[in-house]
């Protein structure tokens, strides 16, 4: 009940400026990455509004705009490690993991091959601002209730 709470609370925050802009938040789609590469599916995914396919339930990293992971017990070490470096080497631009275990929110970018170059984390319960263009301050105290 706790990860669908985060992942509704979350939602609500994103879906104004999503609209805004034109994109779409799926909460059932899977990840291509890229040949040979695990596939994902993450909590929330943020699209253009028509985005590149690989097949009918599979976009390509490089056409998300955001991922976001809620950590649950049995996959800490796979929405700290595994899953951000692959989805950096996909070309996902923003994966933002939210760990009510750790109390923090963690949002990374700048991806690169062997993973995110940038890291910023924030307690649960401070604002978090998302980089350009999204013009969004997440309020994580709302995730946190």
């Amino acid at each position: 009940m706790e990860h669908n709470r985060i992942v509704y609370q979350l939602l609500l925050q994103l879906l104004a400026v999503v609209q805004g802009q034109g994109r779409q938040i799926w909460n059932d789609i899977t990840l291509f990455l890229g040949p040979q590469r695990d596939r994902y599916r993450p909590d929330s995914t943020v699209v253009p509004a028509e985005p590149k396919m690989w097949a009918k339930d599979h976009v390509y990293g490089d056409q998300v705009l955001l991922v976001v992971a809620v950590v649950s017990a049995s996959s800490m070490t796979d929405d700290h490690e595994v899953k951000p470096r692959q989805y950096a080497a996909g070309g996902v631009p923003l994966c933002l993991v939210v760990d009510a275990f750790a109390r923090k929110v963690r949002l990374l970018s700048q991806p690169g091959a062997d993973g995110y170059e940038r890291e910023t984390d924030v307690a649960l319960g401070r604002p978090l601002d998302l980089p350009e263009p999204w013009k969004l301050t997440i309020d994580t105290a709302a995730l946190a209730e």
